[in-house]
């Protein structure tokens, strides 16, 4: 493994690599880990504990840059790591579409593969600790099926915002995947012409009416072009939580309180999920397993923890609860200082 300085700064490295998938193609994806300079104390937390760790994956057409996200969980005593997978952010390559996979298992590997370096990188030739996954989006999504497809992998699943089923419901998804199904066996890549709206990166991008600094690089406005063999996948994916995955550890799922659809700008989107159905979410996250903890987060977005400031500290102190009513023995501390006004300003 050769880590070099993250385009975060200082305080993050990251690793690229590659993984042969089930269907043996070789793919790139690339490793974040935060590595604070301060010392080994986050401020405000515990020093990491080389039996505490955390992997997070992204959502689609999405790439990490949360650094309030990293410093919270390292503050916790964990150590924090972010997977870009293939075709999405540090993963992109010229030659292959943005954001596009054709399975969901197609991740499988790259997954397996970076917990494979944390377990390198944290254990030390000690017995292995626990191992947080936390998804959001679709790569909550992604991250329910590897859980459910790899009993024992991990010890824990926090999941944020995921997509876990169409707006509506089953009928919906059903209905998409009879139309979907024929373009996606002959023509995957064939890009689907749906409206463009772009509402939730309005919300949370600097260059719009929102506070966090993204790079369109990696995070284009208008999300990368739709394909018929990524949407076949993806209900292919709802239709196996519909199912039932049975996942046998805790689980954490944040949802904001409410959503905001519709094809024009509404300024209920600067406080509610503008990308998914949050009541729909909720009810398919009764389906992950049979320990499950649902929080509502009132004024939520999309991503509950790039939220308005007061916002995300609630986000921040569900989790922070739920962690240590699960996962830790110490006591639990306040979130370092920052995160209901943010630090949105200090990523890239």
């Amino acid at each position: 493994m050769e880590w070099q300085t993250d385009i975060l700064g200082a305080d993050f490295e990251s690793c690229a690599f590659e993984a042969a998938g089930p269907d043996g193609v070789v793919r790139r994806a690339t490793l974040v880990r935060h590595v604070p300079r301060q010392g080994a104390d986050s401020p405000g937390g515990f020093p990491p504990s080389a039996n505490r760790s955390v992997l997070f994956l992204h959502g689609w057409s999405d790439y990490f840059f949360n650094v309030a996200l990293a410093e919270f969980w390292t503050g916790q005593g964990f150590h924090f790591y972010a997977l870009d997978m293939h075709n999405h952010g540090r993963s992109l390559q010229a030659d292959r579409p943005g954001g596009y996979v054709e399975h969901l298992n197609d991740y499988d590997a790259e997954i397996s593969k970076a917990i494979d370096m944390i377990r390198s990188s944290d254990g030390h030739g000690q017995e292995p600790g626990s191992l947080t996954l936390m998804g959001h989006s679709t790569g909550g999504l992604v991250a329910a099926l590897w859980v459910s497809s790899h009993p024992g992998s991990v010890q824990y699943l926090v999941l944020n915002s995921p997509w876990l089923e169409m707006h509506g419901s089953s009928v919906v998804r059903r209905a998409a995947q009879t139309m979907v199904k024929p373009l996606a066996r002959f023509r995957p890549t064939t890009i689907l012409r749906l409206p463009e709206r772009g509402f939730y990166y309005r919300s949370i991008s600097s260059s719009a009416e929102g506070e966090w600094l993204l790079d369109d690089k990696y995070r284009p406005p208008l999300a990368f072009p739709m394909r018929a063999g990524w949407l076949s996948a993806v209900l292919s994916g709802h239709t196996r939580v519909a199912r039932g995955l049975r996942i046998d550890i805790p689980i954490l799922v944040l949802i904001s309180g409410a959503s905001a659809n519709g094809m024009v700008w509404q300024e209920s989107m600067r406080h509610s999920d503008a990308v998914l159905d949050v009541n729909t979410m909720a009810v398919r996250a009764m389906t992950l397993g049979r320990t499950v903890t649902l929080e509502r987060v009132d004024g939520g977005l999309h991503d509950v923890f790039l939220s308005a400031g007061p916002v995300r500290a609630d986000a921040y102190d569900r989790l922070a609860r739920w962690i240590h009513g699960y996962i830790t023995n110490e006591p639990r501390t306040e979130p370092p200082a920052g995160y209901e006004l943010g630090q949105a300003g200090e990523t890239p």
